[in-house]
């Protein structure tokens, strides 16, 4: 009886092993994707960039226009994909230093109740701050939010920031985030949304960025795309491999003087900037007040508000 005993306890162990239990009893699911997963769900197994569907090679060149279709517009996600549960996604750094796939599952849930915080203190590979005229706010570089912050609240996540071109982040990206944004508040509905940077061998600046995204509940009938969009910045040539660049017209100048600093007025309270003469800047509260002499994209990327009534 002991003999018998003994064999069948042997028995159930091994076939507790080969379950893949863990150790509360849940199958386990082993993944060599390197993700951060802020929320966890069914689907937080998402594509690494190794493994995307697209490659830089079989995108075409730049030709006028801040994105592409890819895949005639259809993102990749599969059945299994689709689901309701919220959750976040952020691959870890790579060894140069560089931001993977980022995976969302976006909600009223995730998206921001605060106010949005500085992000000057993370500066994502391949960051210079370089100015030029013919480039809108000056500053040719934005620390570009992957999954944007308007989406899921994620602000200074250096796992989710890029060096991006204003003209990508502003005419590229930001009509698609917008999209999913305004969807999601009028109809409370889920939105599968990925954003992979493409980087060309060891660069520290990406190429650019795929962008997909899917409404969950209606099955893509409200939301449905798969783009590309160029880290480019018309009139300007990026060396990718370091963040360097100059004008196209002119490669000796590279316009970053520092005569294109200006000095604003910072009521670090309201987190608003001003103009010197602005009459709200003179009312301040002398606590609040603070004197600034920098770049107005920096102030903007510090969490600051432009003034409505001196626009500064």
């Amino acid at each position: 009886m002991k003999k018998q005993l003994k064999w069948l306890t042997l028995l159930l162990c091994l076939m507790f092993l080969m379950t893949g239990c863990d150790v509360e009893g849940n199958l386990g699911i082993t993944s060599e994707s390197s993700q951060t997963t802020v929320q966890s769900s069914p689907s937080d197994i998402s594509v690494s960039s190794d493994e995307k569907n697209i490659q830089l090679d079989s995108i075409p060149e730049y030709s006028g226009k801040p994105y592409v279709v890819i895949n005639d517009n259809q993102p990749f996600f599969t059945d299994a994909d689709l689901t309701e549960e919220p959750f976040e996604n952020y691959s870890d750094l790579d060894e140069l230093g560089r931001c993977g796939v980022a995976y969302a599952n976006i909600c009223i849930d995730l998206m921001p109740t605060e106010e949005r915080g500085s992000i000057s203190q993370v500066k994502p590979t391949g960051w210079h701050s370089v100015r030029y005229d013919n480039v809108d706010g000056k500053s040719l570089y934005n620390r570009c939010h992957l999954i944007g912050w308007q989406l899921a609240g994620e602000n200074a996540n250096e796992k989710n920031l890029i060096t991006g071109t204003r003209y990508m982040n502003v005419d590229g990206m930001l009509p698609f985030e917008n999209m999913i944004a305004d969807y999601v508040k009028e109809t409370d509905y889920h939105v599968l949304y990925r954003v992979t940077p493409i980087f060309e061998g060891d660069n520290l600046v990406a190429s650019g960025v795929e962008m997909e995204a899917m409404s969950v509940e209606d099955n893509g009938d409200g939301i449905l795309f798969n783009v590309y969009c160029y880290n480019v910045q018309p009139d300007i040539t990026i060396d990718y491999a370091t963040g360097d660049s100059y004008l196209s017209t002119d490669s000796t100048s590279n316009n970053t003087s520092a005569s294109n600093e200006t000095t604003y007025i910072l009521n670090e309270n309201t987190m608003k900037f001003h103009t010197q003469d602005c009459p709200s800047a003179k009312q301040m509260n002398p606590e609040n007040r603070k004197k600034y002499t920098g770049n107005r994209q920096d102030l903007l990327d510090q969490g600051y508000e432009a003034c409505q009534k001196c626009h500064p």
